[in-house]
């Protein structure tokens, strides 16, 4: 009870509060037997894991979830991609959680993501890139409404 007494403590003296994302380990990280490593990264930087599910992607919901790229040529082939097994949903929660997450792990491609962060070190492919990330509050709302049903 200290323990999180003082870490409300900090965080209100630093004018820091958690906010919480969504995000999910793509199958390829199951595949590679990386999900593990991905998931200590994420609480080394201090994330807390709020949920965790291992989830079967039904092509609705991929669908749903990739709307925004519908129309475009690699729609297809992410929506394939992202059902062709089971991943790793979750919502986390962190200090600034959508934009330190994003820096976490890296560019879209991964050939150009950075040393050190998840797709720079752990993908080579820009549909095989280890891990959806939401990248606004907005849409980790709306995407984590589509797997769980509580929400953010």
């Amino acid at each position: 009870m200290d323990c999180l007494l003082r870490k409300e403590r900090e965080r209100t003296l630093s004018g820091q509060s958690n906010t919480k994302t969504f995000a999910f380990l793509k199958p390829e990280a199951l595949q590679s037997k990386v999900a593990g490593e991905v998931l200590s990264r994420l609480e080394k930087k201090g994330f807390s894991i709020k949920q965790l599910r291992l989830h079967n992607i039904s092509r609705k919901e991929a669908e749903t979830l990739y709307t925004v790229h519908k129309g475009k040529p690699f729609f297809q082939e992410l929506v394939d991609h992202v059902t062709s097994g089971p991943v790793v949903l979750m919502i986390l929660e962190g200090s600034n959680a959508v934009d330190v997450l994003r820096r976490v792990v890296g560019a879209t491609n991964p050939q150009t993501a950075e040393p050190g962060t998840i797709r720079g070190d752990l993908s080579l492919s820009i549909t095989a890139n280890m891990i959806h990330a939401s990248d606004s509050a907005e849409n980790a709302k709306k995407e984590a409404s589509i797997f769980f049903h509580d929400g953010i």
